[in-house]
């Protein structure tokens, strides 16, 4: 939400306007969510307007308008439905966020009634369902008709849906204790179970529809659906908990009414408890937000009512809600609930990122049943220098954990319960290597990320990687960039780079497929299944993707010649293989970039090319090094001016993986790679020096002075080390400056600089 200008620094004027884009929002907001069905802000955005609208309606109350949205609930019903008056209007409830509102509740009921803090006040505490307002009404004892709540006065005619509702009786128990009343309108709440919501939006996606994002979005457009039969396929379920129009009095009390509403034959919370104490609702509403995430439907809060309906008489209405009950919300940005399972993702780039699988609960209007645990040492209860968080608290499979949202950030598990802990529970072990292709996972020092060093060959990484293998720098081949190598890959025509080089002969022979439609889901999802699936629909040329629309799509588009492929023709195919062939003859240092070793730049690779001039050199020489730092290959490697420690694993990584070797070598058997070599000597005052630029240049960008540097035969390093010759600073220098001061490595200042390579 916009920055706004604190209530009590408001003007007059200010106030007045601010009064005026509340009203208008809000009466937006009702509209979308009572009459639309479909959201337009969270629960706790929306409350945060209403609460700053009462605020400013209180300070200044002459310009409280005749449209303010304290004076209405919900919103106007729309076409589609007859309209019903309702004979009580159906109010709304106050909100409270804190147990010390509980304890001004009781005060300010107490202070109404003229009694004293020692006086007896009864109390009950439900359960505050998450769902659509229901009015139900019976005569002799038969269900005449079923009414949404609207805007509290006027709802919408639902009758025929009502009748597909399950729970709702047809017709009362005649043998109910006390019989039944000539007239009853029976109040409660429409809502739909979390395991009929799962199973509602798994037929959306099916169907190629969008899925609903809570259950109360559900159960409020299934109920107002105009053909019943589709609200009768929903599965809906009704609790009662209120009355409103009748011929003769319920009960003597709330817990009384809630057990005739079950003898007439309705369901109703079990939840519900009598509380003698504010002491004892906030207990209760703390008990019950401990089950919140075992219940088979959604609940936002507690509500509060005071027993005796001879009382609630006495207390009334204010004018949108009753004095004698508020609602106590729940956080809308945290909740407990079941941590099942932790998952290892792995991402394009190789990292292995550990997910929260959750028992679901809905946070903030959004049904969170994932959350990210970042990373290893996040699960196991300290930060990236080793000192403990969440008091040193690990996270396990079967902890009770508490979950965090806010906006759109993805949810995180902010602390555990240990309470709750099981006996046989144990700490979690961090896989050492990658769960998609088996290859080692590694933590490079100072990092608090393990990756796959599978590379090339590790499925969740391979798309990513053959991007960049024919990116400008690399293989640059022409017609075929990042939007072709998605499709080849979803047809499995791609799964590695020596594909690009057998694509033709494949496609004469039409035998391009390289795994199954299974496969290709498999090797895909492994990242973000979300994504995925997005790129698998625009692939195979799906507005949204449907499983089994896909893998008949992919049957067909799999074996179809490329020619014959949506946006491709006899030219652009002929002209791709062109180019294909001619990008088999291929400089090294291209090849050891496009191979995409971890560290290993266009700058880096071109230096291994001119040190070793050709494949045959550069690849024994990496795969007879050891990682034990030992031995003359390793030195050959890290002696190379340019080439570190860091460089020198990542290359002898990928060489040590039996996978990514053999793929590399499938590749060059379809290449003719050129020997590079290194520049003729350059006669400069800087040639073969190493130089770092540091601080605000002003004569020339940074970028600028590197590539002079490098011009003048030196070598521009974005690091100070022991092998640097020289720095150049300019204002604000910082760390690399020090690092010099420290290591004795000569600066100056850009004059100084300039004139170095004056003339040059």
């Amino acid at each position: 939400m916009e920055e706004l200008t604190a209530v009590e620094q408001l003007t007059s004027e200010q106030a007045r306007d601010e009064l005026a884009r509340l009203a208008k929002l809000l009466a937006r907001a009702n509209r979308a969510y009572y009459t639309r069905d479909a959201p337009i802000m969270s629960d706790a955005e929306f409350d945060a307007l209403k609460r700053r609208n009462a605020a400013i309606e209180a300070r200044f109350p002459d310009l409280k308008r005749p449209d303010s949205p304290s004076n209405f609930v919900g919103a106007p019903p729309e076409s589609g439905f007859a309209k019903v008056v309702h004979k009580v209007p159906m109010l709304s409830l106050e909100d409270i966020f804190d147990d010390a509102s509980i304890f001004e509740f009781d005060e300010s009921v107490r202070k109404f009634l003229g009694l004293s803090a020692s006086d007896p006040m009864d109390y009950t505490a439900e359960p505050k369902i998450d769902g659509l307002s229901l009015s139900l009404l019976y005569e002799d004892g038969k269900l005449v008709q079923g009414a949404t709540r609207g805007d509290g006065k006027v709802g919408e005619d639902v009758t025929a849906n009502a009748m597909t509702i399950h729970d709702i009786p047809h017709q009362l128990r005649a043998d109910a204790p006390g019989g039944v009343p000539k007239v009853i309108e029976v109040r409660g709440e429409c809502y739909m179970a979390h395991s009929d919501f799962f199973a509602l939006n798994k037929r959306q996606e099916e169907r190629g529809e969008k899925p609903f994002a809570n259950p109360r979005n559900a159960a409020a457009g299934s109920l107002r659906q105009l053909d019943p039969s589709i609200t009768a396929e929903r599965g809906l379920k009704f609790f009662a908990y209120a009355w409103g129009a009748h011929s003769e009095p319920v009960a003597t009390t709330q817990i009384e009414a809630l057990e005739r509403f079950r003898a007439f034959g309705f369901k109703v919370t079990v939840m519900s408890k009598l509380c003698h104490t504010p002491q004892d609702l906030a207990a209760q509403f703390h008990a019950i937000e401990a089950q919140r995430a075992t219940m088979d439907y959604d609940i936002d809060g507690v509500v509060f009512k005071v027993n005796s309906i001879a009382l609630q008489h006495r207390l009334g209405y204010r004018s949108t809600t009753p004095r004698w009950a508020i609602a106590r919300k729940f956080s809308p940005k945290m909740a407990w609930t079941w941590l099942k399972a932790i998952d290892i993702q792995v991402g394009r780039t190789g990292a292995l990122s550990p997910v929260a699988r959750l028992l679901p609960i809905t946070i903030g209007g959004v049904v969170v049943a994932n959350a990210t645990l970042h990373n290893e040492d996040y699960i196991a209860g300290r930060d990236s220098n080793g000192d403990p968080i969440r008091g040193g608290r690990d996270i396990r499979v079967g902890d009770w954990v508490e979950v965090y949202r806010a906006g759109d950030v993805i949810p995180k598990i902010a602390d555990v319960d240990l309470s709750k802990r099981p006996k046989d529970s144990k700490p979690y072990v961090f896989p050492t290597h990658c769960p998609v292709c088996g290859a080692l996972a590694i933590r490079e020092p100072g990092s608090s990320v393990r990756r796959c060093t599978g590379g090339l060959s590790c499925p969740a990484q391979a798309m990513e990687r053959l991007i960049h293998f024919i990116s400008k720098p690399a293989f640059d081949i022409i017609g075929l960039g990042p939007k072709q190598i998605e499709d080849f890959y979803v047809l499995s025509w791609i799964a590695e780079p020596a594909d690009i080089f057998t694509l033709e002969e494949r496609d004469r022979a039409g035998k391009k497929a390289r795994f199954g439609f299974e496969d290709m889901l498999d090797r895909l999802t492994g990242a973000d299944p979300e994504k995925a699936r997005a790129h698998i629909a625009a692939a195979l040329g799906m507005e949204r993707f449907d499983a089994a629309e896909a893998a008949a799509r992919f049957e067909t588009l799999s074996k179809t010649p490329l020619a014959e492929l949506p946006g491709w023709g006899e030219t652009s195919a002929r002209n791709l293989f062109q180019a294909i062939r001619a990008r088999r003859r291929i400089p090294l240092d291209r090849l050891i970039f496009a191979l995409g070793f971890r560290h290993i730049g266009a700058v880096a690779a071109t230096i291994l090319a001119r040190n070793f001039h050709t494949w045959t050199s550069f690849s024994e020489i990496v795969q007879k090094a050891s990682l034990d730092e030992t031995g003359p290959e390793w030195e050959a490697l890290v002696s190379i001016d340019g080439i570190g420690p860091v460089m020198a694993r990542a290359l002898i990584l990928t060489f040590s993986q039996p996978k990514e070797h053999a793929l590399i070598n499938r590749l060059v058997t379809h290449l003719e790679i050129q020997r590079v070599e290194a520049p003729a000597p350059i006669n400069s005052p800087i040639a073969g020096m190493t130089i770092v630029f540091t601080g605000k240049l002003e004569h020339m960008t940074r970028a600028e002075a590197k590539a002079r540097a490098e011009a003048l035969g030196a070598h521009a390093s974005s690091s100070v080390s022991e092998r640097t010759d020289l720095v150049v600073a300019g204002p604000g220098a910082g760390s690399h400056l020090r690092d010099a001061q420290r290591l004795g490595v000569k600066i100056i200042d850009e004059a100084a600089w300039m004139a170095l390579i004056s003339g040059q």
